[in-house]
């Protein structure tokens, strides 16, 4: 999906008025005056995603979490595309840093499970999807590569142990999804909530140290702050494993339009390819 299409969108919901584009991947997100509009792809599945989505705020709010808020209940369908409507946060005060987020980890990791089902955190169900629309503009090599990879970590992720008891998680535990604004940080970006493994959302951070360059003493205020290392935990590395094979078909959906995701997404199968655990990936 493009803007043009998302813009589209946003006209036949009649929210188009002075849309600003904020961010284009899953979903464009728009800022409209006082809200901020998520358009989703035309896929009748990400309607439930949408709609769990919402759910989820709502019972943040309910807990007291500091989470971004809904402005409305209910998923929009607007030509094939789900919509969703969200209150804009204010401005920013400062860049979030991975304690902020760490201390938000704790608070929704205390929580019990909702009063509404959430799926298992779907890690590699994705990558078939990505594959597909990346077509030939990736060599058919790498892509039966990551498939037979995804199709081992599956199994690999389905038998671990954890260490800390299972529950509710974020999903996609990244300080870009925490926003820190007057009354402090919030969780944004809720569709990849899930009920699933703890360590599902401390891996993130031990791999945004391994590939993507988060200094070390910035890791080190992530542990200090959430209170435990995941990286000593046995089965580290296997999400680890499952989470890059997930970041590399990730880049290929956008390889037939982006050179640079390209570049990038032939790095990535290299370095896994090569078992090169240090190799250095760029944020897409």
């Amino acid at each position: 999906m493009d803007e043009a299409r998302a813009r589209d969108v946003l006209a036949q919901a009649g929210l188009d008025d002075g849309a600003a584009l904020l961010a284009l991947g899953e979903n464009a997100v728009f800022a409209a005056g006082d809200l901020v509009v998520k358009v989703g792809r035309a896929d009748p599945a990400l309607l439930g995603r949408a709609g769990r989505e919402l759910a989820v705020a709502h019972w943040l709010a309910e807990a007291g979490i500091p989470a971004v808020r809904a402005a409305e209940p209910k998923a929009r369908l607007v030509a094939g595309h789900p919509v969703t409507l969200w209150h804009r946060l204010p401005g920013a005060v400062r860049p979030a840093g991975p304690e902020d987020l760490a201390v938000l980890l704790r608070q929704l990791h205390a929580l019990p499970a909702p009063p509404f089902p959430l799926a298992a955190r779907d890690l590699l169900g994705g990558v078939e999807r990505w594959l597909r629309l990346a077509a030939d503009a990736i060599d058919p090599a790498d892509a039966a590569y990551l498939r037979a990879r995804r199709d081992a970590y599956a199994g690999e992720v389905a038998g671990l142990v954890p260490h800390l008891p299972p529950g509710p998680i974020h999903g996609d535990a990244l300080p870009r999804n925490v926003h820190v604004g007057p009354d402090g940080p919030v969780l944004v970006d809720l569709e990849t909530v899930s009920a699933d493994l703890r360590e599902h959302d401390l891996v993130v951070m031990a791999l945004s140290r391994d590939r993507y360059g988060l200094p070390a003493e910035s890791y080190d205020a992530f542990v200090t702050a959430y209170g435990w290392d995941v990286r000593d935990w046995e089965g580290c590395a296997v999400l680890r494993g499952a989470r890059e094979t997930a970041s590399c078909a990730w880049v290929s959906q956008h390889a037939p339009t982006n050179p640079r995701a390209l570049a990038e997404f032939r790095r990535r199968v290299a370095s896994l390819r090569e078992g090169d655990r240090e190799a250095r990936w760029s944020l897409f």
